[in-house]
């Protein structure tokens, strides 16, 4: 039987907990599938590097996590590509620990894939931009504006309103 794809990802709690400082280090590259992930933008495998410390009230998972992402300029629909680098820092406590914002260590495991899959659906660019000043595509004639100019109408006009155009006030 083969091991599973997400085994990295997963730390014995009760072996770190019965001796406070031990350190465990987490490396994996895990497919975005085998994370129950499926987004188009995702353009490699999701790096993880994460570090897990034992102390008398429970374990400490610091580290980062990195993803490649592909996706389309929202302005100018050229492809744009990065890489997201999160940085996590999560606690893990039994039931009874001081910590609110703490996750609570159920069974024998830490499993680590939950946390990382949300940090990387929450840290992918949902709107990028291939530069900052993308003048983007014109609206009448389809031309990209940050290669040539056009001389297209872009004025936006509420016909609602059109009626006030024609309005002239005495001085």
């Amino acid at each position: 039987m083969a091991a599973s794809p997400l085994h990295e990802l997963r730390l014995p709690a009760r072996e770190l907990l019965r001796e406070p400082g031990t350190r465990r280090e987490v490396r994996a590259e895990v497919d975005a599938a085998a994370l129950g992930i499926d987004d188009p933008r995702i353009a490699g495998a999701v790096d993880v590097e994460l570090d897990a410390v034992s102390s008398i009230d429970g374990i400490s998972v610091t580290g980062t996590v990195r993803v490649p992402w592909t996706a389309a300029c929202r302005r100018c629909l050229t492809a744009v590509s990065g890489v997201a680098t999160i940085d996590v820092d999560e606690e893990y406590q039994d039931a009874v620990g001081p910590d609110d914002d703490a996750f609570e260590i159920d069974g024998d495991q830490i499993d680590l894939a939950v946390p990382v899959r949300e940090y990387v659906l929450l840290e992918l660019p949902t709107d990028p931009l291939c530069r900052d000043d993308c003048a983007g595509i014109c609206p009448q004639c389809g031309a990209d504006r940050n290669e040539t100019s056009c001389d297209c109408d872009t004025t936006v006009r509420d016909e609602r309103w059109a009626a006030l155009d024609d309005l002239r006030l005495d001085e």
